[in-house]
């Protein structure tokens, strides 16, 4: 293989495999990024087995062929280089490629392209073609809310299940559920009720990433088998194992009553949520609200406050909107934060009880709700 690419294309297309490289692995090759030409453009492409990242770069192909290079040196190696062309050779029958650029020469010890675990692209299977912004806000409002803890694999993932004519995105990881859905088009390519997915959350996290600011639609595509799910991008794949599993009924989380509906700010509302965090993390991270109507026009004051006995206390008012009672709930601060960083504008409150769990919705728009368990504390 011999191949000539810029230093900056070689630099971002490492950057975009790398997050797929595997980082502690009993086969070690995984720890190596292919490279191969294809096309007529150099490709790039890193897995851990349960996720692989693919990415096409533009260069100039002067004998074609593949190998794989250790991730770590060469991500380190080529973000040194000056901004020049990076010549990559690979004579026959060797495992060494030879890296120049400029007046830098290296040798780098390589493994057999043919070692490396196949990456099979899914191009046949039912397939959804989804606005990039829209998919990435609704990652960026679900994804965090899944399980960090493997002992129950399904509530690790984000379900992904058709609905008429929308994708609902799900996760809990026990203490709360978010739950975001996508409109979609009249016209699919298949029923979208037949899809029902788990997608691992760090998979669609890397989604997220790689989406950014791309404009590009993104295309959803689930194999046959319904065992793996690829997402493409502008010269980008990704392809993730799927989570088998029956996820569990989240609807009956979701409270179809409540006493009290509050409309807040957001931005006075994480403010006053930041200034309690940091005495609640002192005092078990609890964060306690009171909602108090003044009466007069659905007026009233939620008041934010924390206690450590060791450190002290801390009690703010923001002015808001209230329909219904009075109302008391305490969360996990960091529960808190977690939504109200995820939304903008006006966020809406229900509460039914302090032991009840409490709903966070976007006050100007449908589509997502966001469920929190209460924090039992001593009024």
């Amino acid at each position: 293989m011999k191949v000539q690419v810029l230093q900056e294309n070689l630099q971002r297309g490492l950057a975009i495999v790398g997050r797929a490289v595997a980082a502690r692995s009993t086969l070690p090759i995984t720890s190596n990024v292919l490279m191969a030409t294809d096309g007529g453009r150099l490709r790039l492409s890193a897995t851990d087995l349960d996720i692989s990242i693919s990415t096409w770069i533009g260069a100039k192909i002067e004998e074609e062929g593949a190998t794989t290079i250790p991730a770590r040196l060469i991500t380190d190696f080529v973000g040194q280089l000056p901004p020049a062309t990076v010549s990559i050779e690979v004579p026959e029958r060797t495992r060494q490629a030879k890296l120049e650029c400029a007046r830098t020469e290296s040798t780098i010890n390589t493994m057999d392209a043919e070692d490396f675990p196949r990456i099979a692209a899914i191009d046949e299977g039912p397939s959804i073609e989804l606005d990039a912004a829209t998919l990435r806000r609704t990652i960026d409002r679900v994804e965090f809310a899944a399980a960090t803890d493997d002992s129950r694999p399904v509530i690790t993932g984000v379900s992904i299940k058709g609905e008429e004519s929308k994708l609902t995105f799900a996760a809990s990881d026990g203490f709360r559920l978010a739950v975001s859905d996508i409109e979609l088009g009249a016209r699919q390519a298949f029923p979208v009720t037949d899809l029902n997915l788990i997608v691992p959350s760090r998979a669609l996290r890397e989604v997220g990433r790689l989406i950014g600011d791309g404009a590009a639609p993104v295309e959803l595509r689930v194999n046959e088998k319904q065992t793996q799910v690829q997402f493409s991008m502008t010269d980008v794949e990704l392809v993730a194992q799927l989570i088998q599993g029956t996820f569990p009924n989240y609807n009956q989380l979701i409270p179809g009553e409540f006493n009290t509906a509050t409309v807040v700010d957001v931005d006075d509302f994480m403010r006053g949520a930041r200034i309690a965090a940091i005495f609640a993390r002192d005092g078990s991270g609890i964060v306690r609200l009171q909602v108090q109507p003044s009466g007069e026009g659905g007026s009233g004051k939620l008041v934010i406050s924390a206690r450590a006995d060791e450190v002290g206390d801390n009690e703010g008012e923001i002015d808001v909107k209230v329909d219904g009672e009075p109302a008391k709930i305490a969360f996990n601060s960091r529960y808190l934060a977690d939504v109200l960083g995820v939304l903008d504008g006006e966020v809406r409150l229900e509460t039914t009880s302090p032991s009840s769990q409490g709903v966070f919705r976007p006050a100007e728009e449908d589509g997502y709700v966001h469920v929190v368990m209460p924090m039992f504390v001593q009024w």
